[in-house]
């Protein structure tokens, strides 16, 4: 069952690229600083994912005046990412996370691991947002194969930021 409002988020450090620069992410370090943005995607190279992607890094500064990181979760790999944005759809300019190995164990955590069709073993199309203090003021798990309504989430964020 997937995580929810008012759940402790828990804190990971997965593999990270943003943009060509490979790096770790750490939800902890934003503890005490800033909102995070969890978002998740279940495969790269998917249509539904090429869109949602890259539409979130064109959002990236709207979350940011929110006072918000925002992080990008699938089960591929980081060497998937990197070649993903090369040859699909362009740099992503926050933090485009691999919960490749242990093999989604992150989504495990946050109760989105499919384990049934279409493709078991990817994540569900999910958003969380985790206050300053880690704890989770959104949840939402999207319906797979649509395009989430971001501009929502945006203003959930925006909501939680004036709390």
């Amino acid at each position: 069952m997937a995580l929810a409002a008012g759940d402790k988020a828990p804190d990971f450090d997965l593999p990270a690229v943003q943009g060509k620069e490979r790096s770790r992410f750490r939800l902890a370090d934003l503890r005490g600083k800033k909102l995070a943005v969890v978002t998740f995607h279940p495969l790269d190279w998917t249509p539904t994912c090429e869109a949602q992607v890259p539409l979130l890094n064109k959002m990236r500064d709207q979350f940011a005046a929110c006072d918000a990181q925002l992080v990008d979760i699938s089960v591929d790999s980081i060497e998937s990412h990197i070649a993903w944005q090369e040859n699909e759809i362009g740099a992503i300019e926050f933090p485009l996370c691999s919960d490749f190995y242990p093999h989604g164990d992150v989504t495990k955590q946050f109760g989105i691991l499919r384990e049934g069709p279409p493709v078991p073993g990817i994540s569900e199309r999910a958003a969380f947002v985790v206050d300053r203090e880690g704890i989770i003021r959104f949840a939402k798990v999207y319906v797979i194969g649509k395009l989430p309504d971001l501009a929502a989430l945006l203003e959930e964020t925006r909501k939680i930021s004036r709390q």
